[in-house]
């Protein structure tokens, strides 16, 4: 009776086994699908983006750290629930581990028929043939691999499982290493990432500081001669300060004229621009579309004349206020 019962620790382990797998192949194709997007940006699905957008590497981001922590815990639980079969199975944990192995073989089919009829529709519509193809590639691979270990299982002795064990594992490892590999020579390391965001706000903060100069403008029908003419504690006014302001960096202004003045920051990165896709696509590596702000996100369109292009270091802005546009605000009787 005894041998027939159901192991704890088996039970759990299965669990884990097949929650980690779904995990991880999940998070790999987000992450190969988001970085082939990027690499193979499709004009009909997006926009030219023309400044920052905080969001644009978000599935990457997020992809690649499910990547790095649970391919691992999957690896460690796998290795354990093998470790428990070579030492012997009661009745029920055999029964289990069938059920199991099943399992991941069928959600396997299904994930690349599904898979399949998707990419397939997206090139029907004129889904770029490089992009499709690697797709497809990654999408056999990712459901492949798993599937062809787990079926080996099913028919083959211990001794042989090992040696399966070990193969399927290593071709697994190196296909998820080059994966985050990619991504991070597509998205640039985490410094890069924290200086296009440094960046971000600096431009943010430009443009806060910008309106406040033509507000000041519109209440005195004059320019301010420096920052401090501007900080106004009783309306709760004050300027923002360049993030890296313990470092020396600082905003520049410079009054030019009874009507124009300067903004000047240094910046780490030049402006990023291209191609990037928007529309989840059902979750095959599309972007969200930014918000539209003239300033920080927006197509290169003539006459954009509140432009905030810019260039690894110092940059300075011209700016120059229209009265039409943005005419004094009217005084007050008394």
């Amino acid at each position: 009776m005894e041998d027939k019962k159901l192991t704890p620790a088996f039970f759990f382990l299965s669990i884990g086994v097949v929650a980690s797998l779904i995990v991880s192949v999940t998070a790999f194709l987000r992450l190969v699908f988001a970085t082939l997007d990027k690499v193979f940006p499709d004009v009909l699905s997006g926009m030219y983006q023309y400044g920052y957008s905080s969001s644009s590497f978000e599935q990457m981001r997020v992809s690649t750290a499910m990547l790095i922590i649970v391919v691992p815990v999957f690896f460690i639980l796998s290795r354990q629930w093998m470790r428990l079969q070579r030492a012997g199975l009661s009745h029920w944990d055999s029964v289990l581990r069938k059920w199991v192995i099943l399992l991941i073989l069928f959600v396997a089919s299904v994930v690349a028929v599904v898979d399949l009829v998707v990419l397939v529709s997206y090139f029907v519509s004129g889904e770029i043939t490089v992009r499709f193809v690697l797709k497809v590639l990654a999408t056999l691979i990712a459901v492949g691999i798993p599937g062809w270990y787990y079926a080996q299982l099913l028919s083959t002795d211990n001794t042989r499982c090992k040696q399966i064990e070990k193969w399927a594992g290593i071709k697994s490892s190196v296909l998820v290493l080059a994966a985050i590999v990619w991504a991070f020579t597509v998205m640039g390391s985490p410094f890069a990432q924290r200086a296009l965001r440094l960046d971000q706000r600096r431009i943010e903060d430009l443009q806060s500081i910008q309106w406040q100069i033509v507000n000041y403008w519109q209440q005195r029908e004059r320019l301010p001669e420096s920052f401090g003419d501007m900080a106004d504690p009783l309306s709760g006014v004050s300027l923002a300060r360049d993030p890296e302001f313990q470092k020396g960096k600082e905003y520049e202004y410079k009054k030019t004229g009874d009507m124009s003045f300067e903004l000047c920051a240094t910046f780490a990165e030049p402006l990023p621009e291209g191609w990037v896709e928007y529309g989840n696509k059902g979750g095959y590596g599309g972007e969200v579309m930014p918000m539209r702000d003239s300033a920080v996100s927006s197509a290169p369109y003539y006459g954009n004349a509140d432009s905030w292009d810019h260039k690894a270091g110092r940059t300075c802005f011209a700016r120059t206020i229209d009265p039409e546009l943005y005419p004094p605000y009217p005084k007050p009787e008394r």
